[in-house]
């Protein structure tokens, strides 16, 4: 079953790891990845992070079933932050946990893509002149990226 948190504060994503494998002798391969928010060429101040709670963390937990399901995982770890998050903050954390490395690297794919496209969050750019950016869509390349998982 997969730790879903949805949560305002950072994230140690070491401790994250760790947490997930303490005392486990069955995990071959740990695959972290943590996404951090960027300052667009100095553009961007902040990124404003909304979602509906519980209907998020429904969601997610969702699609991480389903990744449990398509891959053998001992554990799965989601972090994802809201709020208001600045050049060189963590906004999403991913950790994944397998006796092999490709599953464990592949189903932190899945999940990141379905994070980039799908996850019912709002991101709304704050611009470097104070002045509102609008909301972020899901790039092309990331729904692209996400259309290789349907099944």
């Amino acid at each position: 079953m997969a730790t879903i948190r949805i949560q305002a504060e950072d994230f140690d994503a070491a401790a994250a790891a760790a947490a997930l494998t303490a005392g486990r002798n069955d995990v071959g391969a740990v695959v972290t990845f943590t996404g951090r928010c960027r300052s667009e060429d100095n553009t961007l101040a902040a990124l404003e992070l909304e979602h509906y709670p519980g209907m998020a963390e429904e969601e997610i937990a969702r699609v991480a079933a389903e990744a449990e399901r398509r891959w053998p995982l001992q554990g799965t770890i989601i972090i994802h932050r809201y709020g208001r998050i600045r050049p060189g903050e963590n906004i999403v954390l991913v950790v994944t946990a397998s006796s092999h490395r490709e599953a464990a690297f592949e189903a932190a794919s899945f999940l990141m893509d379905y994070l980039k496209t799908q996850a019912p969050f709002w991101k709304k750019e704050i611009r470097a002149d104070g002045s509102e950016g609008g909301w972020v869509d899901a790039k092309e390349a990331d729904d692209q990226a996400m259309e290789k998982w349907a099944k």
